[in-house]
């Protein structure tokens, strides 16, 4: 059993939300639903948790009511073997309201912070050639969707 389960707060949407998250991620699933008891205080029909795994990871969204919003201090993060991965999961996670916001970050539909980022940008944001570092990060913090190629190419300081 994982230790550490990462719970998302939800006002009605969390089976839908996770359903949504796990469409997007091979081998991910919906493991159990509870529902609001009768003394719950909520229609019984709504679930009051939702179990679910993406790609091995354990999370639970709840149906607590409307009162939290998330913020940037915490995102969850995805890190993608490429610019094709980082593309369909920018586009999934922005669609019907997602919201863009800067270096890699959105939120998506449900107000959820997500982090997409290409594995590869690494390399090119940390390192011993200061200069490149320097570059290819002032191009990452122009960036909304980060740009592997837009990455490289400041790196190499081809866009100077």
């Amino acid at each position: 059993m994982q230790k550490i389960v990462t719970n998302l707060w939800y006002d009605t949407e969390a089976e839908a939300a996770a359903k949504f998250y796990c469409s997007l991620i091979d081998g991910s699933q919906v493991t159990n639903i509870v529902y609001y008891p009768e003394s719950g205080g909520r229609p019984t029909d709504l679930p009051l948790t939702v179990d679910f795994e993406l790609a091995g990871q354990r999370f639970t969204a709840i149906n607590g009511g409307g009162e939290y919003h998330y913020t940037h201090a915490m995102s969850l993060l995805i890190n993608c073997d490429d610019q094709a991965e980082v593309d369909r999961l920018w586009s999934a996670l922005t669609a019907d309201g997602g919201e863009e916001v800067q270096c890699g970050w959105l939120n998506d539909k449900y107000g959820v912070p997500w982090q997409i980022w290409p594995n590869a940008a690494d390399a090119l944001l940390s390192g011993p050639d200061k200069p490149a570092v320097d570059r290819a990060t002032r191009a990452m913090f122009a960036m909304k969707k980060i740009d592997l190629q837009a990455l490289r190419d400041a790196y190499d300081g081809k866009n100077e």
